[in-house]
């Protein structure tokens, strides 16, 4: 597995370059995870999202935020500056377990790198993606969506670092009423530097795939 940090990169260049990197690795290449900033963008996934925006395209537009329609699964969710996305580019027809285990190994993933930062999250039933806990409120601290071709995956998970997740206020949060978003900076209480959250999560990244944790 290689890991490719893209810095900052527009959503539309990072989806092209997915797509390149996944006929590689159906071609035999190897397996590669991504890891970027996007500028702002609200993204809709195959299962809707238009319905949970809460502003016109137009309006958008006049914000400097694009809109931008995809192939993974989910409903709608953003990205923004200070938010890590993560597009792990992997063969997981092979995977024992296959896509509902690759997904648990994300969540799994994010878990572990929260908790290398002191903040506790989980896992809420019915609802995918990464949360603070019952107690804590269950706030949305990571969204995850994932598309699959030909046994490999692509599009994968958006970890919010920074303080600043204003820009959810224009969604209803991947189509879930009432849910609240925050990131590592909020829950920490303190600031994130994003070298330091990207090589964690890579580490974990290499961590559960080369030894995936007990069912």
């Amino acid at each position: 597995m290689r890991v490719v940090d893209l810095g900052f990169m527009a959503y539309g260049e990072a989806a092209a370059l997915q797509l390149s990197t996944l006929a590689e690795v159906q071609s035999g290449g190897e397996q590669t995870l991504f890891l970027v900033e996007h500028p702002k963008v609200i993204t809709l996934g195959l299962q809707g999202g238009r319905e949970n925006l809460h502003v016109s395209a137009a309006h958008l537009t006049g914000l400097g935020i694009e809109l931008a329609q995809t192939r993974r699964g989910g409903n709608i969710t953003c990205h923004f500056p200070g938010q890590l996305v993560a597009y792990p580019i992997f063969r997981v027809g092979q995977r024992r377990g296959g896509i509902r285990k690759f997904f648990a190994d994300m969540e799994e993933i994010v878990i572990r790198t929260c908790a290398h930062f002191g903040v506790a999250t989980e896992r809420r039933e019915g609802f995918p993606g990464v949360w603070t806990s019952a107690q804590a409120g269950q706030r949305k601290i990571c969204s995850m969506g994932i598309g699959v071709k030909r046994g490999v995956t692509y599009h994968g998970l958006a970890l919010n670092v920074g303080p600043d997740v204003s820009l959810f206020e224009l969604i209803t949060l991947c189509g879930i009423g009432g849910a609240t978003p925050t990131s590592l900076a909020r829950e920490a209480g303190r600031e994130m530097n994003m070298k330091e959250v990207k090589d964690v999560l890579a580490e974990e990244f290499r961590a559960v795939f080369t030894h995936p944790p007990l069912a």
